[in-house]
This record gives C-alpha cells, sequence and structure tokens, in this order.
C-alpha cells in the first residue's frame, strides 16, 4: 500500500479518496461484522446438517426387497401413525433404490413427516416436520428469532456488506510501491500481518461474497419481495385459458420455509374444475397418488420429486423438483407441474428455460448459496464460510491493534477528509444505492447526515469517534 499522510486535511486528493473510502469500510463493518459472523456460523452448521443428516428424510435407508407395494398403501400406513383427522399433504420419494419414501401428513395444523419402508410398506421413523436444529439455525439466519423486525437488521447487514466490498476493493487495489495485492506479506508482523491477510483474502472471496448478499437479499422482505421477486416472478398469463385461484405458490410453503422456487411463489396458482389444460391421465384412470407419481415418471421426473396434493375442492396435484429443496443436485432440471384433480388434465407445466433471467440466478443462487450442487460446492462454501469468520475477526484485530494506548472507551474510526474533490459523484452513487436497496439507502444517508451534522460539530463525540 502506499504511504498515505495521517493528516486528512492535507492529503492529496487520491489520498483523501482513500481515507473516505477507508471511514465508510470503517463504519460499515462496525454494524456489519456481527452479523456476517452469525451468517457464516449458522450458514455452515445448516448446510453440514443438511448434508450430514438431511431435512426431509432423504438420507434414511431400507433393504431392498422384491417389488414396491402401491403407494396408496404406503400412504396409508403413514396416515395410520397420526390421529383419525388427519390428511395426507404431500409425497417425497426416495433418490435411490434403498431409500424411504416420505409423507408429510398434517395432523391438527402440525406437519409430520414419516418414513415408510417402500418394499414392505411399514413406517420406518416418524418425526415433525421442520423442528430440529437446521430450523432453528434457519430462524436465527433468516430472522434472528424475531420475525420481520430481525430480517430487516439483516437486510441492512447485508447491504452494507456489498459497501465493505466495494470499498475494500478500492482499498485493496495495488497502488505504486504496494508489492503483490495476491500474495500476503508473511515477513511483516503484528497489525501489518493482520492487515495482509485481510486484505489478500478479502480480495479472492469479494466475488462469492457478492453473490450469497445477492442472492440473500433477494428473498428478504423488502428488496426481494417488494422488488425484484414481485417484478421477476413468473407469469401466471402464460397458461392460456387456465382459471387462477387467488392462493399463490406461497402458500405452498410450510410457515416460514421455502419449499417453492423463488420465481414462482408470488405466482398465482391454477386452479381445478374446469375443461382447460393438456391431457395427461388416460381417461377411465383414477386420479389417485399412484397415477399422478407414475405420471411424473413418465413425462420425465426421475429420482427424489414430490407430488403435493390438492388442499380443497379447487386445489390441484402438483408434481416438482427443485434443488432448492435437495431433490437433485442441478438446479436446471428444476420443474413443476400443477393437475386437475377432475379431469387429470395437465394445467400448467413450467421449468427452468421458462424463468425468467432473475429466477434463473435465483434457481442457481440458492442451490449454490445452501451448498446443493455437490461435494464441490460444501467444500467451496466451507472454505468461503471460514473465510468470512477470519476477515471479520482480523478486521476487530486491526482496529483494536489501531488504537492508541488510554483510548479504551473510544471508537477511533479513519479520520475524515475535510475537503473531499468530485463529492458531488459520491453523492449520485448514493442515491443509486438508496434506489436499488431502499434500507441500505437509508442507513447511508442517516450515517452520512449524524457524521456531518453530529459528530462533526460536537467536540465531545469528534473526540469519542476518532
Amino acid at each position: 500500500m502506499s504511504n498515505i499522510p495521517s493528516d486528512a486535511v492535507n492529503a492529496s486528493t487520491p489520498s483523501r479518496f482513500y481515507l473516505a473510502a477507508w471511514r465508510w469500510h470503517f463504519y460499515a463493518g462496525l454494524y456489519v461484522v456481527p452479523f456476517l459472523i452469525m451468517l457464516a456460523v449458522t450458514g455452515l452448521l445448516m448446510m453440514f446438517i443438511s448434508v450430514l443428516d438431511g431435512r426431509d428424510g432423504e438420507y434414511i435407508k431400507v433393504a431392498i426387497a422384491g417389488e414396491p407395494v402401491a403407494l396408496s398403501q404406503q400412504a396409508g400406513a403413514a396416515l395410520a401413525t397420526r390421529g383419525q383427522g388427519a390428511s395426507l399433504v404431500e409425497w417425497i420419494g426416495a433418490k435411490t433404490a434403498d431409500g424411504a419414501n416420505v409423507f408429510r401428513v398434517n395432523d391438527a395444523g402440525t406437519n409430520y413427516m414419516v418414513a415408510v419402508d417402500p418394499y414392505s410398506g411399514s413406517v420406518v421413523e416418524s418425526w415433525i416436520r421442520r423442528d430440529g436444529w437446521y430450523d432453528l439455525l434457519n430462524d436465527i439466519h433468516g430472522t434472528l428469532l424475531v420475525g420481520d423486525l430481525g430480517d430487516r437488521l439483516i437486510e441492512i447487514a447485508a447491504g452494507l456488506a456489498i459497501v465493505l466490498i466495494v470499498t475494500g476493493l478500492y482499498l485493496w487495489w495495488p497502488r505504486a510501491g504496494s508489492g503483490n495485492a495476491l500474495v500476503p506479506d508473511l515477513r511483516a508482523n503484528g497489525r501489518a500481518l493482520w492487515k495482509s491477510l485481510h486484505k489478500m483474502i478479502g480480495a479472492y472471496v469479494s466475488l462469492i461474497l457478492l453473490v450469497f448478499l445477492v442472492s440473500g437479499l433477494s428473498w428478504a422482505g423488502v428488496w426481494g419481495e417488494k422488488f425484484v421477486q414481485a417484478w421477476s416472478t413468473f407469469p401466471a398469463e402464460k397458461w392460456s385459458n387456465v382459471p387462477l385461484s387467488d392462493d399463490t405458490h406461497a402458500s405452498m410453503n410450510h410457515g416460514s420455509i421455502k419449499d417453492v422456487p423463488w420465481g414462482l411463489e408470488q405466482t398465482s396458482m391454477p386452479m381445478s374444475g374446469s375443461d382447460a389444460g393438456t391431457d395427461a391421465i388416460a381417461a377411465g384412470t383414477p386420479i389417485d397418488l399412484d397415477s399422478i407419481a407414475a405420471f411424473g415418471r413418465k413425462i420425465g421426473f426421475e429420482g427424489r420429486f414430490r407430488v403435493n396434493l390438492p388442499g380443497n375442492e379447487t386445489g390441484v396435484w402438483t408434481i416438482n423438483q427443485d434443488s432448492m429443496s435437495n431433490d437433485s443436485e442441478n438446479p436446471m432440471v428444476d420443474r413443476t407441474v400443477h393437475i386437475d384433480q377432475y379431469t387429470g388434465r395437465i394445467l400448467a407445466d413450467v421449468g427452468f428455460a421458462d424463468y425468467s433471467l432473475p429466477a434463473k440466478g435465483m434457481a442457481i443462487g440458492i442451490a449454490f448459496h445452501e451448498g446443493d450442487m455437490g461435494l464441490w460446492n460444501v467444500v467451496l462454501n466451507t472454505l468461503f464460510c471460514l473465510s468470512v469468520i477470519f476477515l471479520c475477526v482480523s478486521g476487530l484485530v486491526m482496529w483494536w491493534l489501531r488504537r492508541p494506548k488510554g483510548s479504551a472507551l473510544r471508537v477511533f474510526a479513519p479520520k475524515s477528509p475535510d475537503d473531499l474533490p468530485h463529492w458531488r459523484c459520491a453523492m449520485i452513487l448514493m442515491l443509486a444505492v438508496s434506489l436499488a436497496f431502499p434500507l441500505v439507502g437509508i442507513t447511508l444517508l442517516s450515517v452520512l447526515a449524524l457524521d456531518y451534522l453530529v459528530v462533526k460539530r460536537v467536540p465531545v463525540l469528534r473526540k469519542a469517534i476518532g
């Protein structure tokens, strides 16, 4: 790194930009660091629970013994584990021949998962759906266990983390006499060594971090749900002359758990009870779980896929497979098919090729984010999460080592340049960020106003900050 003058007032123009970027990097880090550590730790644990234990019984094994019994018989065994008023919600097929079939059963508003041996028709295991460690970690990861407030706080943190990436790359960018920025200076010691490692690792993981942040933000309540997802959802108008329900695909989700592909979640569901659609189940064939699953295999569904049963008199049978739910390792084979419960006709058939560009990006991004795309994805995500934790810890260590002795109660932010050329360009950039990420823009403008109007003008605060 070039030698930057410590006096922000007398610094050259490039140095003043460097100091301004450093100050924003510092401010963003104050808020973001605890959130990034939380997201990295919970995300890492969730991924390993999913890989080693599964989320919906996908790793439960059985002995292969002859031909499987009818799915209706297996479903009956699953229903028998609950009370008389229980209803079947979903069937999840086994990934391999030695895997158990899993049925979701609703009993008085609680969803139970029942694993059944497909060869004997006997129940192997039963548990409450999404009531384990994975789900606790998922709630922390998404809402901090405080609902919408937590979602908004995390959304702000994710947006400010993008500010960290931009300012961090500017600070890392090689300057005259700074040496090789892609290799750490192992001859250094103390804060200089921490800084060298922080810069190098930050540069390597910045692009991956951006992918994680954007895919995470696209699930968030404001930027994702109200902006990006609303604009990028699959248009139900593509289903010509098909009656639509007031329900959206999000009605198939289990509480806060996302079971529906991102690009379909806000799309209206088709409705049973008309002559619409194209031929599917042969006339005279009973329209039940056996025939629907068999038809799914006939039209190309392989391995682990799901069948959702109609939820009411206008509901539809839904056959779907998506990598987000660990059904496959390839997001490009994602597919959702809706079938009229009375006529057996296909009302809608949506595959990856039908998604909008943002929805395709999210289908791949979510699978990558969750480590669902194979062993390479798990290894890469593990290294990435550990790198993020190191960046957070090393940033705190560098801040602590930079503090003068006797300043334990001071924040000691980097100096703010009094005269920053081209400030109008910076304000235009700030406005663009505000429009693209509303919560982040509000936060940035609030911090900017606080720094300029309060901190700089109140001696006690100016001393406490820097």
